[in-house]
């Protein structure tokens, strides 16, 4: 398997987020050789505390029944901060109606606004089969980067039958509920490309001493 670490994206999103939340996930990441997820309030800071961690944040985010104008000023602003992925969360309300149009539009407009990836949160557990294949085909057509399983605010969390379903449209980051290796290498088997988790530390920990990889050396930058 390709390098794991890199493939985890370490989250610290809760409602009652520090900075000194903040600077703890991105020290580990930087240590461990992960990328990090965290508050677009954060992301400037970020940026210039650990400029040498990948630095992912949310848009829309948890609920994505922000304006389309709002999306696009977050995702803007969040590229202007020093973001380098985003993670925008798709309007389910839209979907659950079938306007599958406007769901497209939408993700379209927030694509096009930033030169950096974006991917597509669906919310999968609050989704039938037929609904889940809809925005992950609007996410293609938007000319997304990926789709992530689930905020983590919702019921349920990533399942492997979801990103089996997932993989086939767009590379997949699976996130809600993945706390340890055997989860997230059961994800990776389903398809998933990367790993959204706020053990992200447990999960390196894990895998390297499942596989006997060697523990990373510590970016002092």
């Amino acid at each position: 398997m390709d390098d794991v670490p890199a493939r985890i994206e370490h989250t610290v999103l809760g409602p009652t987020t520090t900075w000194s939340d903040v600077t703890a996930v991105l020290d580990t990441a930087r240590q461990e050789g992960m990328a990090a997820c965290l508050p677009p309030c954060y992301v400037a800071d970020a940026a210039e505390y650990a400029p040498a961690v990948k630095t992912v944040t949310v848009v829309g985010f948890p609920h994505g029944q922000h304006a389309t104008t709002t999306k696009c000023h977050e995702a803007q602003a969040a590229w202007n901060d020093g973001a380098d992925e985003l993670d925008v969360v798709a309007n389910l309300g839209a979907l659950r109606e079938g306007d599958v149009e406007t769901v497209e539009r939408e993700l379209a407009e927030v694509a096009a606004a930033v030169p950096v990836p974006v991917k597509v949160i669906v919310e999968a557990p609050l989704l039938d089969d037929g609904e889940l294949r809809d925005v992950c085909q609007a996410a293609v057509d938007a000319d997304a980067d990926f789709v992530k399983t689930a905020t983590g605010f919702a019921d349920g969390g990533a399942t492997v039958e979801d990103v089996a379903v997932m993989s086939e449209y767009l590379p997949v980051k699976a996130s809600g509920g993945i706390g340890s290796w055997e989860r997230a290498d059961a994800m990776f088997e389903a398809g998933a490309e990367r790993i959204g988790a706020s053990s992200g530390d447990v999960i390196v920990s894990e895998y390297r001493d499942a596989t006997g990889k060697a523990d990373a050396a510590t970016d002092d930058k």
